[in-house]
């Protein structure tokens, strides 16, 4: 299967709402399908996007310049290796994900603090992961790749 660099790419505009975040992985789900995504790749590319979405939404407090968040769905389909990506963009104020050290895991139930996982679960479902702060704007790009026929 051969797609051109046009039909390798969608984008998606939702307003950061907790509403939209099942129209974002209902969207996700049909563009990688379309795009030949296979179905182990599309689940890993939602988890990090609810995410990623959950934390704009419930972190940033409303200090966004624009209530939009933008996706931007990149397929590249290779000899070897595929890549499926995703970056989310948002006005927030800058927030660099891959700075934040994260805690250890509690070994003990009592221990366990609820929430904080996000990122964890981020860096652990994607292949490759990416910040930048630009233009006023942050871009969370993470990545899957898989070979074709595994």
């Amino acid at each position: 299967m051969t797609l051109s660099v046009l039909d390798s790419v969608a984008e998606l505009l939702l307003p950061a709402k907790e509403s939209e975040v099942r129209h974002a992985s209902t969207w996700l789900d049909s563009a990688c399908r379309e795009r030949g995504v296979p179905p182990e790749q599309i689940n890993r590319l939602d988890i990090c996007l609810n995410e990623a979405l959950a934390n704009i939404i419930f972190h940033t407090g409303g200090a966004c310049l624009s209530p939009n968040i933008r996706l931007h769905l990149d397929v590249q389909l290779g000899q070897s290796i595929n890549e499926a990506s995703i970056t989310v963009s948002d006005t927030c104020p800058p927030f660099d994900p891959l700075a934040v050290v994260l805690k250890p895991r509690s070994q003990i139930l009592a221990e366990v603090e609820p929430g904080g996982l996000g990122l964890t679960m981020i860096r652990t479902y994607s292949d490759k992961l990416s910040y930048r702060y630009n233009e006023g704007c942050n871009q969370l790009k993470f990545s899957t790749r898989w070979i074709e026929g595994r």
